[in-house]
């Protein structure tokens, strides 16, 4: 029997979830006010969320500070960052997705054990391994595809795919099998077009992972021509004297497209979220 919510609960309910959303949003408030103060305001402590003294000057500013070859093209870091997300994410919807597809739906010798293996890499973090490939690719290093072709494939992406992939009915696939589909088409014109919340979840998550990547091209990176958007900003906050409110505007540049992002992709994301709870 559902339980029925009082006037009193759903009050309490909605009073409770809204301190929490402000508890979140904080951060992400104070950083677009303080983007729009002078330096000098931005460490002013709860007074720093007081609508006074706004103007654009520190966005202006920013990108008046990174327009010369001394210093490097603002809109040139955003473009290796921009590019940098799209082959990862690209290439590892269409790597992860194959081989979770082939790990869950295609019966071979030594399914499991490769399953067992990538759970196993999941455990892994990329620290211990940053620098056993920062020798084995050093030759490498101030290219732009060497920033994004260790992170294509991903355990992780793998099993949220070979998870999704389980709970499509093999009825699906034993109907286009009669039809004459084999194992590609059937990939591509119908388990692809049925998944697209995990497409989207996987497109999301690894889009974030990747575009507030630092460790590794703090490793790899000197060349400032290849140098992605979130190393440029440690290399700005590292000026003296630094200028807070400049370095706030950065912060917001740096976040506006996960968001472009997210409001692109957040219909299936939702969907996906939604379908995996019913189904859990």
């Amino acid at each position: 029997m559902a339980m029925i919510r009082t006037p009193v609960r759903r009050v309490l309910d909605y009073t409770v979830l809204s301190v929490l959303a402000f508890i979140f949003a904080f951060p992400a408030l104070y950083l677009f006010l303080g983007s729009l103060k002078p330096s000098d305001e931005v460490l002013n402590g709860l007074s720093g969320f007081l609508p006074v003294h706004l103007s654009f000057d520190n966005y202006a500013a920013v990108l008046d500070s990174l327009n010369s070859e001394s210093t490097g093209y603002f809109w040139q870091f955003m473009g290796v960052s921009v590019l940098l997300s799209f082959v990862v994410v690209t290439g590892g919807l269409i790597v992860n997705s194959m081989a979770a597809y082939g790990l869950t739906r295609l019966k071979w010798r030594g399914q499991n054990a490769v399953f067992t293996l990538v759970l196993l890499l999941m455990l892994i973090p990329f620290e211990s391994v940053a620098v056993p490939l920062f020798y084995m690719f050093n030759g490498q290093r101030n290219t732009i595809y060497i920033q994004a072709l260790p992170f294509v494939a991903n355990a992780f992406a793998i099993y949220q795919f070979h998870t999704f992939f389980k709970k499509i009915p093999p009825s699906i696939e034993e109907a286009a099998r009669l039809d004459g589909a084999g194992p590609w088409r059937t990939f591509f014109a119908i388990i692809v077009p049925m998944s697209r919340p995990v497409f989207a979840s996987v497109a999301i998550l690894t889009f974030l992972i990747q575009w507030g990547s630092f460790l590794w091209p703090v490793l790899m990176v000197s060349d400032p021509s290849v140098r992605p958007l979130p190393l440029e900003m440690s290399v700005f906050q590292g000026q003296q004297p630094p200028d807070w409110g400049q370095i706030l505007a950065f912060g917001v540049l740096l976040v506006l497209p996960v968001l472009v992002v997210f409001a692109f992709f957040q219909r299936w994301f939702v969907e996906g979220v939604a379908s995996s709870a019913v189904k859990g």
